[in-house]
């Protein structure tokens, strides 16, 4: 049986998780249709497109994204104290922008006088918004419902576009992390789709690349912030540089024509976390296959479960294997 959604939710253990949705049938529609001959690549756009849209108006930051011909590969950070401290008038203009909302909320808006009752109920309903802006179910069932509804109008049919619950990972800490940052940016490369990351459409490497030839980052993405410090700035945790580093060497060993050689000081970020670099290809091409549930090192994935009240640790000989 499927755990729900909010048993696999923890922000007392962590704010980063990696969201995955598949087509039904796992059919190419948004790539190209083999039989017809027909393209669905603009459908990869709407998904972008959409996706930084939301980031936009949710309390909710995107680290890494890849939008593949028929899934998609999401890295979320739940940032719940930005949403703690927007007042109730940005937290109703946000909604807003996502559904028409009550009509309380447009005379508040408009600054109509309310009474006591008429309050009561409004603050109750933007304390639902509220949750709402930094809950990930519902960041995904706007994401995925939107773009379903769009591909059925062009379509000129009814019926489920996406399969009927996306999948969801804890990573539990920073190796988890940014192993699963290089397995969403490689997705592409992985499946021959593209040979370079620079070239790899519709992913946030190449958003992030894009910007960095410009000196700068992307401020639709969640930036790179250096490493763990004092009064530490809200941000990815490691070194921008030395991830695409990281990234462009990971791709070349996964390579079919070049088996190549680990170098010990190839990539510092590894020696930084602590992952001993011959499990980092495992992580890094087989992410999914290799964890099933939330992902992180012994004590982080015990934490999690005890906060979560669950007697097994799943997928633990594999964390004590890889995150070795």
């Amino acid at each position: 049986m499927a755990t729900p959604r909010k048993n696999q939710i923890s922000l007392t253990d962590t704010s980063y998780y990696h969201c995955i949705s598949r087509c039904v049938r796992r059919a190419f529609l948004c790539g190209i249709d083999a039989l017809t001959g027909r393209s669905y690549e603009h459908r990869r756009e709407w998904v972008e497109s959409k996706l930084l849209q939301l980031a936009q108006i949710f309390c909710i930051d995107i680290c890494a994204y890849a939008v593949m011909s028929n899934h998609t590969h999401i890295v979320l950070h739940v940032d719940k104290p930005k949403a703690q401290h927007l007042t109730d008038k940005d937290i109703v203009l946000r909604w807003h922008k996502l559904f028409k909302g009550t009509v309380l909320c447009h005379r508040f808006l408009q600054g109509e006088p309310l009474d006591t009752a008429e309050l009561a109920t409004l603050h109750s309903r933007i304390l639902i918004y509220r949750e709402r802006l930094c809950d990930i179910s519902w960041f995904m069932r706007v994401l995925n419902e939107g773009i379903a509804r769009q591909a059925n109008r062009e379509d000129d049919c009814t019926g489920r576009f996406w399969e009927g619950r996306f999948k969801s990972q804890a990573l539990l800490d920073e190796a988890a992390l940014v192993a699963c940052l290089a397995y969403v940016d490689l997705n592409p490369i992985r499946a021959k789709a593209a040979d370079l990351p620079e070239q790899s459409d519709y992913t946030s490497v190449k958003t992030r690349i894009a910007s960095a030839k410009k000196g700068a980052q992307p401020t639709t993405l969640m930036p790179f912030v250096g490493n763990p410090r004092k009064n530490m700035p809200k941000g990815l945790p490691f070194e921008l540089q030395s991830y695409l580093e990281l990234i462009e060497w990971t791709g070349r060993c996964m390579r079919a024509d070049k088996l190549g050689h680990i170098s010990p000081d190839a990539a510092p970020i590894l020696e930084r976390l602590d992952i001993c670099p011959t499990n980092w290809l495992a992580l890094t091409t087989s992410f999914t296959k290799v964890f099933h549930g939330a992902v992180g090192k012994e004590q982080a994935l015990t934490t999690y479960c005890q906060h979560q009240h669950r007697k097994r640790r799943v997928d633990l000989s594999n964390s004590l294997s890889l995150f070795a």
